[in-house]
């Protein structure tokens, strides 16, 4: 099976680069982005990502919620996880099936949303480059 890739969405380079690694150390690939047009111009050029761990306040032209907007929009089946060090968004602003982590958040926490959102091979989908058709990966 091919190595699930998650793309860490976070304007602060320190917490960015921790995240990645908690993200390695729970058995998935990361790669690492600083700010909201960055991801968007990744997933356009890869197919491999199959999750977001993006700050909802991002620091630069998009705030995290319209990031993960944009991205359920574009690419339904990625999966989001938005952190923050505030409180959860309201309901209405959350992206659908979209999952919250509270800064500080431990290494643990992130595993284990990680490992419960790919748990079964249902949950994995290989993406194309643009819309189309979004086989199961098997």
């Amino acid at each position: 099976m091919e190595k699930v890739f998650v793309l860490v969405v976070e304007g602060q380079a320190l917490i960015r680069i921790s995240a990645v690694h908690m993200i390695e150390d729970s058995g998935f690939a990361a790669v690492g982005v600083a700010n909201a047009v960055d991801a968007l111009a990744l997933l356009e050029k890869r197919s491999d990502i199959w999750a977001v761990f993006t700050d909802i306040i991002v620091c630069r032209t998009m705030a995290g919620l319209k990031l993960a907007k944009a991205i359920r929009e574009r690419w339904p089946p990625i999966h989001l996880i938005l952190t923050a060090g505030l409180n959860a968004p309201d309901e209405g602003d959350f992206p659908l099936n979209g999952r919250f982590i509270g800064k500080p958040y431990a290494p643990s926490q992130v595993a284990a949303v990680l490992h419960e959102l790919f748990a079964s091979k249902v949950a994995l989908h290989k993406l194309p480059l643009s819309g189309g058709n979004y086989g199961k990966v098997s």
